[in-house]
């Protein structure tokens, strides 16, 4: 570590430069122009929230670094706005403000020097003596500094409790002007209502605002978000005793104060006390499940509306029609979705879900049946569209969601037009959505959800395949037969042989070089996370290409963020390395390129865009900022506070794989991720690859995902309730 060399000083000066900034520590390195040194100088250390152009004062000493040689340590910084036309110019060209970019800038600081701020703030219409510059441009510049300055107040009061530029700007979205001063009267609220501000970080300011720690608001909020910290899990609810443990270890008061505010919370109907599952629940998520089961309900009593089908003979034609002869356990699974009003077919790769889901569309096709075919994912519906030869959507786009009134447009008083709707993908559907689902649909319709149970549970609250599997109160097909098979092909017996325990390492091979490309499943061996990331980087750039032609389509599927081999190191690695555009724009610690891959990280319903996405930058606008998105052939718009929705996707998470499939995977496997290793993990990341996979890693790091069979217990109110109704 580099050694200051005297006593500390104060230096006042621009941020020229922006060199690294780390969005969750904000440690930076960047330019600093000294007024007292007439000099520029590399400054470091903690500066949370400063722009390029802003005038800080700044507290430290200097030290020297063995590589890059002298630098100021920052221990303190103090943000001004710039008063230099210079400052001025480079605070405006950075783009902070919307509608000023690094042209606009110059014009308007030259016709207004160091009296520019204060135009734009008090006197904005003047901004329409700048050519170019129209009604519509000044009142966008002006709306933007005034939230800009809004924007300051609020980092300037929250700077010492680690809330980070996005999450200041979404307050600042949300509440206006009024930001700060709802904050101080309650920001437990603001922790509820704003995404990205936790618990913990509300309870630092409120602490420091004078709330007591034994406060009932406190406590109840902490029990709220003990209880929405464990949906996170996956849990739509949890046993009480456990929900006690963790708010008292969150709160640290004593389990009495808490056990009240239980009460209060149940009293209140804020609560729900599941018996028969043990648990308690918020109560949108036991509304959830109680929905669930009451629809399911109507679907087994109410009549069928499909027409007469002679069985045996429909399966005798469709085997005729696609020259197939269907194993037993596949005319079984026919046979079941065609007479029961619910079923569930459950299969790995290769067993035949394909073939049973093209067979089903074509006999109902054949009898004139409506059938809705959908998805969670766009992924997932485009694949499930091109197997059957049917239009398929996401269960979103299927009940189609009304922004202006924040809700589904289908639902139980308007129902979608249907005779028989079949899900894939199932494994994916969590509790909240399997409930706007089913109640969208029409009594007298068939249901078909298929899935496959061994893949990991749904990202978000519920286990809801398997819960309705367990119930045993529909009839399930468990399709086992292997059909998928060739002289090369390993994928599907490599899955069912992590399902079984088996550990030896297909294909294993110790470089690159090694590869039979022939093959569809390789382990390459990669010791050390260098190595992994050596072996990542040439299977991208050099092997995949040479071997299956440049326009390949390759996916990196990793199972943590951090790391050397970690998500966000290796989008970083992988950006540099794959996309050569100079067309970029940067965002705090996202830096976008034109033609780089981006995932939607959470639902847009304005914008038709959900949570797993995937899409390419297809154009950078800087001013005002625009960034566009192509998600498979729609065009999505996004400006500058809507960036936060985005992440680079070179490499994404296995859990946001779920229900895609992708050409080609390759999969970093280490020992460093034992954390995250599991036999279902494995086994859906490779599954996800349709023609070649690429496991780099360390053989122990396989085996051991393989010896960790029992997976995380979700505690759901979900099963209790579907065996004890009369469904």
């Amino acid at each position: 570590m580099p050694e200051t060399t005297y006593q500390e000083t104060s230096l006042k000066g621009v941020l020229e430069r922006i060199l690294f900034f780390n969005e969750e520590n904000h440690y930076c390195v960047g330019e600093f122009r000294s007024e007292d040194l007439a000099t520029s100088i590399t400054i470091r250390g903690t500066l949370p929230h400063v722009q390029c152009g802003e005038t800080l004062l700044i507290e430290g000493g200097w030290a020297h670094h063995p590589q890059y040689g002298k630098q100021f340590e920052v221990k303190q910084v103090e943000s001004h706005l710039p008063a230099s036309v210079y400052g001025i110019r480079k605070y405006l060209g950075s783009g902070l403000v919307q509608g000023i970019g690094k042209g606009y800038a110059d014009k308007i600081v030259d016709a207004f020097g160091t009296d520019t701020l204060r135009i734009i703030s008090e006197e904005s219409a003047r901004l329409r003596d700048i050519p170019g510059i129209g009604k519509q441009r000044a009142k966008a510049i002006k709306q933007s500094w005034d939230e800009q300055r809004a924007v300051r107040e609020v980092m300037l009061f929250l700077k010492t409790y680690g809330v980070g530029t996005a999450q200041c700007l979404r307050l600042v979205k949300q509440y206006g002007d009024q930001a700060k001063a709802i904050i101080e009267k309650n920001p437990y609220k603001v922790a509820e209502e704003v995404h990205g501000i936790g618990f913990k970080t509300a309870d630092r300011i409120a602490l420091n605002l004078g709330f007591s720690n034994e406060s009932i608001t406190r406590i109840q909020a902490g029990l709220l978000f003990a209880l929405n910290e464990s949906e996170i899990e996956g849990h739509t609810g949890l046993p009480k005793d456990m929900l006690l443990e963790r708010a008292c270890e969150l709160l640290e008061v004593d389990i009495e104060l808490v056990d009240k505010e239980i009460s209060t919370l149940l009293k209140n109907d804020i609560l729900i006390n599941n018996e028969t599952a043990g648990i308690l629940q918020s109560k949108p998520l036991f509304s959830a499940e109680s929905c669930i089961c009451a629809q399911l309900r109507k679907l087994e009593e109410a009549s069928s509306s499909l027409p007469s089908i002679v069985i045996d003979k429909a399966i005798e034609w469709a085997e005729s029609k696609s020259n197939i002869a269907f194993a037993e356990e596949q005319s079984e699974a026919v046979r079941m979705a065609l007479t029961n009003k619910v079923s569930i077919i459950t299969g790995g790769p290769g067993t035949g879900k394909t073939t049973l889901l093209k067979t089903l569309v074509a006999i109902l096709r054949a009898k004139q049946v409506r059938v809705l075919l959908a998805a969670p994912t766009g992924r997932a519906a485009q694949r499930m569209a091109e197997s059957a030869r049917h239009f398929a959507q996401t269960i979103h786009r299927l009940l189609k969601y009304d922004a202006s009134l924040g809700h589904f447009t289908h639902h139980a008083d308007h129902p979608i037009t249907t005779d028989f709707v079949i899900i894939d993908e199932s494994s994916m559907l969590d509790s909240k959505l399997t409930a706007h689902l089913f109640q969208a649909i029409p009594p007298k319709a068939h249901l078909v959800l298929i899935g496959d149970v061994h893949q990991l549970p749904s990202v978000g609250p519920g286990n809801v395949l398997k819960d309705l599997i367990n119930s045993k109160r529909f009839p399930v097909t468990r399709l086992s037969q292997i059909h998928r098979q060739s002289k090369y092909s390993s994928i599907s017996t490599t899955a069912h042989n992590i399902l079984e325990g088996t550990i030896a390492c297909p294909n294993r091979v110790l470089q690159p070089t090694e590869i039979d490309p022939k093959k569809d499943i390789h382990f390459i061996e990669a010791n050390t996370p260098e190595t992994c990331l050596e072996h990542t980087e040439s299977l991208l750039t050099r092997w995949i290409p040479s071997w299956y032609g440049p326009t390949a389509s390759t996916q990196v599927l990793a199972p943590m963020h951090k790391g050397t081999v970690g998500i966000h190191n290796l989008n970083t690695h992988l950006q540099k390395v794959l996309n050569g555009s100079s067309k970029q724009f940067t965002l705090g610690s996202l830096s976008l390129k034109i033609g780089d891959k981006v995932l939607q990280t959470k639902n847009n319903y304005d914008k038709n865009v959900f949570n797993g996405d995937l899409g390419v930058v297809t154009s950078i606008q800087t001013d005002p900022t625009q960034i566009t998105v192509d998600f498979n052939e729609q065009a999505v718009f996004y400006e500058r506070l809507e960036l936060s929705e985005l992440q680079l996707a070179y490499t994404i998470s296995i859990h946001k794989s779920q229900g895609s499939e992708f050409p080609i995977v390759v999969i970093p496997l280490l020992k460093q991720h034992f954390i995250m290793l599991q036999r279902n993990l494995l086994y859906t990341a490779i599954t996800r690859g349709k023609k070649k996979v690429f496991l780099v890693g360390d053989p122990v790091a396989y085996a051991l995902a393989i010896q960790q069979v029992k997976s995380a217990t979700r505690f759901t109110g979900l099963l209790s309730q579907l065996t004890h109704s009369s469904v």
